[in-house]
């Protein structure tokens, strides 16, 4: 499957925002390990934590792909999107490496 560039900026934000939810949880809830949390309180970081990993996981598979077709090496392409992802506004719609950077 081919992906834009877009597409993995995408991903990578919604990767880092279902992270963020993560430690927003572990920081409400406490460490899993040292509290006691409820069945509810549970449930809600498992499926938290499965929604992030299965983010990740698909953003990996798009990235080395996208290396691939594009025949770059594929840390250079994960930090290109890493950066449009971090920044505030939706991304800029420019090739790779138009960021400026």
């Amino acid at each position: 499957m081919s992906h834009t560039f877009e597409e993995l900026v995408a991903k990578q934000r919604a990767a880092d925002e279902a992270h963020t939810r993560v430690e927003q949880l572990r920081e409400t809830y406490g460490p899993p390990a040292q509290e006691r949390w409820t069945g509810t309180q549970s449930g809600t970081y498992e499926t938290a934590l499965r929604a992030w990993r299965d983010l990740a996981r698909d953003l990996q598979t798009a990235l080395s792909e996208y290396a691939s077709e594009a025949g770059r090496p594929r840390p250079e392409i994960e930090t290109e999107v890493e950066r449009a992802a971090a920044r505030s506004g939706p991304a800029d719609g420019g090739a790779p490496g138009t960021d400026g950077s």
